[in-house]
């Protein structure tokens, strides 16, 4: 049983790195992305080296987290536990802040060194103009290396809780677990929970009850959380 949350998503993605490990659904756009194990790995990867190589973070620092459900804030909260920080999503002083650029009015919230800010791109691109006092986390973020090794520890009473979501879900290994963002906001219930218990996730914003059937067929989700 993993118990740090490095070890966990390591597991997540041991079997087999090219399978679908998380698929975002957006219903108001008509969104769509999968990313393999791999894939979300080498986002998690490049936002750890960000955090470390740049930034001179360590151990210990607050990232603080102002972002919605969605599949690169899977890669930003992994990233930061990768790099041993601790996440807060509450405003305060903290080491670096990622902000939506639909929060980055509330920012002034937040004592941050240093601001990314992320448009949510379907696409993953950099925006066209950027929030003054803040950097674009797209673009930042490629620059760096597609390898990180995580800190031997960090996370585990996130883990504990999220084997305890997992359990009280009712989530299996080998599970596919189709949630409803909004309902389920919290990255326990969306991210570490089906991941802790072996799963992998398809997150859906703005559903459309009318496409739920059909899109958990189509995603052979075993599992649903709306």
């Amino acid at each position: 049983m993993a118990d740090n949350i490095a070890r966990v998503f390591a597991d997540a993605i041991a079997t087999d790195p090219t399978r679908p490990l998380l698929t975002w659904y957006d219903d108001a756009t008509g969104e769509r992305t999968e990313l393999s194990g791999a894939t979300l790995a080498n986002w998690v990867a490049k936002t750890a080296n960000l955090l470390v190589d740049e930034l001179a973070l360590s151990p210990g620092d607050a990232a603080g987290v102002s972002l919605p459900p969605h599949w690169q804030t899977a890669g930003v909260l992994l990233g930061c536990w990768s790099a041993g920080l601790t996440v807060t999503d509450v405003p305060g002083d903290v080491d670096v802040l990622f902000a939506a650029a639909a929060r980055v009015a509330e920012a002034d919230a937040w004592s941050a060194g240093e601001r990314y800010v992320l448009a949510l791109d379907p696409f993953a691109l950099p925006m066209r103009q950027v929030p003054a006092g803040f950097a674009d986390y797209v673009s930042e973020v490629r620059a760096h290396g597609d390898h990180f090794t995580p800190y031997a520890s960090g996370g585990e009473e996130l883990v504990a809780r999220a084997w305890r979501r997992a359990d009280e879900f009712g989530i299996a290994p080998g599970d596919r677990v189709l949630v409803d963002v909004a309902r389920h906001p919290d990255p326990i219930d969306w991210l570490l929970a089906p991941l802790t218990a072996g799963a992998t996730i398809v997150l859906c914003a703005n559903i459309d009850p009318a496409r739920l059937t059909a899109r958990a067929a189509t995603e052979k989700a075993t599992h649903t959380l709306t």
